[in-house]
């Protein structure tokens, strides 16, 4: 069973989430709560596996929270699915430094909401939905190439630069392998391997990494 904490300063938002999401047999929402101080308490008692975290509210913002329950938490931290209205600002941005594993609308399609929350609890990005993306893509061209790390290229090896190069198009395993004429099993050890070179905690931070230290660039 997947366990969900649901943090939104609006209750009709997370009761509609909350029920979309228990309509999976296999999701369960453990707690939800409306401000981030909150939510680093609530995630630290009931220990989640994904937290659906909203990012401006009253009472402390989700960027915040997200940079606390990442480095708090003891063990495997939750997978953090940041819920936003989409305006790109500042605050959306921070959360993608800060951890987040992925981005979704309020307004988003109830088998999407489900699927980004499946995919977040078995360890993956949402670097291949169509809104997380967007947010990279806008994250790296305000996010200029950090000087003097160019050099990180170095870090991987030729194959590795290429599925790495593919995984920022926003394609799945399954899709790199068929592009590269390799078995899926073969790429999905390459990205372990990068993900411990680089330090990184899924695909989607494997691609931030990537826009940041110059292995891809924005278009």
């Amino acid at each position: 069973m997947i366990r969900v904490v649901l943090v939104d300063d609006q209750f009709v938002v997370r009761a509609g989430f909350r029920v979309i999401l228990e309509f999976a047999d296999d999701i369960e929402v453990v707690g939800e709560c409306g401000d981030g101080p909150a939510a680093v308490t609530l995630v630290e008692r009931v220990r989640p596996d994904v937290v659906c975290m909203d990012v401006r509210m009253p009472g402390g913002d989700g960027l915040t929270a997200t940079r606390e329950i990442l480095a708090q938490a003891s063990g495997t931290p939750p997978a953090i699915l940041v819920v936003t209205t989409f305006d790109l600002d500042d605050y959306v941005f921070g959360a993608l430094e800060a951890g987040a594993s992925g981005f979704i609308l309020k307004d988003t399609d109830p088998d999407d909401l489900i699927t980004a929350v499946r995919r977040l609890a078995d360890g993956y990005g949402l670097v291949d939905q169509a809104v997380t993306r967007r947010v990279i893509m806008e994250f790296a061209k305000r996010k200029p190439t950090r000087p003097g790390k160019a050099k990180t290229l170095g870090l991987l090896t030729g194959r590795e630069t290429d599925i790495v190069r593919l995984l920022a198009q926003g394609m799945s395993n399954a899709e790199i392998a068929r592009e590269l004429l390799v078995e899926t099993s073969t790429v999905k050890s390459h990205l372990g391997r990068v993900m411990t070179k680089v330090g990184a905690r899924d695909r989607l931070q494997t691609v931030v990494w990537a826009y940041r230290n110059g292995v891809v660039t924005p278009h």
